[in-house]
C-alpha cells in the first residue's frame, strides 16, 4: 500500500517512519542518497517537485511534506488516534507542530552541518562547492551562507538560541505531562523527537541539562516500540559518518 522515499538520517523522514510504526503500517523503503542528488533526479521530481524527502506514495498517489504526511496517516488510520478529539486541543497540537517546523527543524541543520559535514566541503574547490550548492535550489542559500568552512559565530548563535527556546517551551508544555499535550501522546511529540535525537547524537544534549521534564520525555519516547523500529541503526549521523568533528 505504501512506498516511502526517505533518507535514514533525515529528521523529517524519521517522524514519518515513527508515525507509520505507531500505526503498525509496513511500507516499501526506498532510500535516497541526498548528497549525490537522488532527490533531484527527474523520476523523483515527478512525484515531489520540491526535491526533498520524504515522499509517501499511497498506492499511486504521492503525499509530500512530513507534517502533512503524518496528519494524513492519522486521518486514514483513526484507530489509536494521534490527534486530540477536542478542537481546542487539536489547535494547540497544530500550533506546536508549526513552531517545531519553523524553529528547531531548520535550526538543527546548522550544528549538524558544522559538526559533521564541513570537513567534507573543505576538501572541495570553490567551483565544486558552487556546483554542489547550485544543484540544490531549495537549500542553495543555506549552503552559500555556510560556505566551504562552515557557518560563522552569528549563524550558530542564532541557531542555538532557537534550539534553546524550543527546549524551554517543551519544558513548560510538559508541566502537565507526560506528553506535550498532557496524558495523550500525539503528533506534536512525533514532530519534535527527531530534532532532540539529533541534538543528542551531535553532543548537544546539554541544552536540556536544566530541563528535567524534557530529559524524561525523551527517555520515555525512546521506550516506545515505534521509536526503536523507526530509528534503526544508521539513523544517527554518528553511525554513518563517525564522531562529530
Amino acid at each position: 500500500m505504501f512506498t516511502l522515499y526517505n533518507a535514514a538520517q533525515s529528521t523529517c523522514s524519521q517522524k514519518v517512519r515513527i508515525t507509520l510504526a505507531e500505526k503498525e503500517q509496513g511500507f516499501s523503503d526506498i532510500q535516497l542518497n541526498l548528497f549525490t542528488g537522488d532527490q533531484f533526479k527527474p523520476e523523483y521530481l515527478k512525484i515531489n517537485p520540491n526535491g526533498v524527502v520524504p515522499t509517501l506514495m499511497h498506492d499511486d498517489s504521492p503525499i509530500v511534506d512530513s507534517s502533512v504526511i503524518i496528519e494524513y496517516l492519522d486521518e486514514i488510520f483513526p484507530e489509536n488516534p494521534l490527534t486530540p478529539s477536542s478542537p481546542l486541543k487539536r489547535a494547540r497540537m497544530r500550533a506546536l507542530m508549526r513552531f517545531f517546523e519553523e524553529v528547531p527543524t531548520p535550526a538543527v541543520r546548522f550544528p549538524s552541518y558544522n559538526n559533521f559535514f564541513s570537513r567534507h566541503f573543505e576538501k572541495m574547490s570553490d567551483e565544486e562547492f558552487q556546483a554542489f550548492a547550485d544543484a540544490k535550489p531549495l537549500r542553495r542559500n543555506f549552503f552559500m551562507k555556510m560556505g566551504r568552512t562552515g557557518f560563522g559565530e552569528a549563524e550558530m548563535n542564532a541557531a542555538m538560541h532557537s534550539l534553546q527556546l524550543t527546549v524551554e517551551r517543551m519544558e513548560k508544555e510538559l508541566e502537565v505531562g507526560p506528553w506535550l499535550l498532557g496524558e495523550a501522546f500525539s503528533l506534536a511529540d512525533i514532530c519534535v523527537v527527531p530534532v532532540l535525537a539529533r541534538l543528542e547524537d551531535i553532543g548537544l544534549d546539554s541544552l536540556w541539562q536544566d530541563s528535567p521534564l524534557v530529559a524524561q520525555w525523551l527517555g520515555r519516547f525512546k521506550e516506545r516500540p515505534s521509536y526503536r523500529k523507526a530509528m534503526y541503526y544508521g539513523s544517527m549521523l554518528s553511525e554513518k559518518y563517525g564522531q562529530a568533528g
